[in-house]
């Protein structure tokens, strides 16, 4: 897959008193685009349910360029940065780009997965290592 994006719709209770985009909605917007491309990829909650798996993050952060606020365009995109040759640890980068062209903020998170009955991390299912085969993977793409 080239690329993976998803169109952000900004809601009036996502802004804060400054009215501009509440730091944390970025974070959700993230956690948004990549359970979407789970679920569009196989990796519903009931079939993560099922395996007895779910993705768990080590850190999140988010590096903000520029304003975004009310009225603004927003699209996210979904890239894999690095990631372990199962899979099982993985960084994925996403850019939240508004108006078309303007990059507003990148997004990058650190995960694994864990078995959620053991609650311990967990080698991912061939399900799963599909899903992240056929994820857009970054130009600085590294296996770890």
């Amino acid at each position: 897959m080239k690329e993976y994006l998803k169109v952000i719709d900004i809601r009036w209770a996502d802004l804060d008193p400054n009215f501009h985009l509440r730091h944390s909605v970025y974070y959700d917007y993230g956690a948004f685009c990549r359970v979407c491309f789970l679920e569009e990829h196989g990796l519903s909650n009931a079939t993560m349910q099922q395996l007895n798996i779910g993705p768990i993050l080590f850190r999140e952060e988010a590096v903000f360029r520029k304003e975004v606020r009310l009225g603004d365009k927003l699209i996210i995109n979904l890239k894999l940065l690095k990631a372990r040759k199962d899979f099982s640890r993985w960084t994925i980068k996403h850019e939240i780009i508004k108006n078309e062209n303007v990059l507003a903020t990148v997004i990058t998170v650190d995960g694994a997965w864990m078995n959620t009955v053991q609650r311990r991390l967990a080698t991912p299912e061939q399900l799963v290592t599909k899903a992240f085969e056929e994820m857009p993977k970054d130009d600085l793409f590294e296996w770890i």
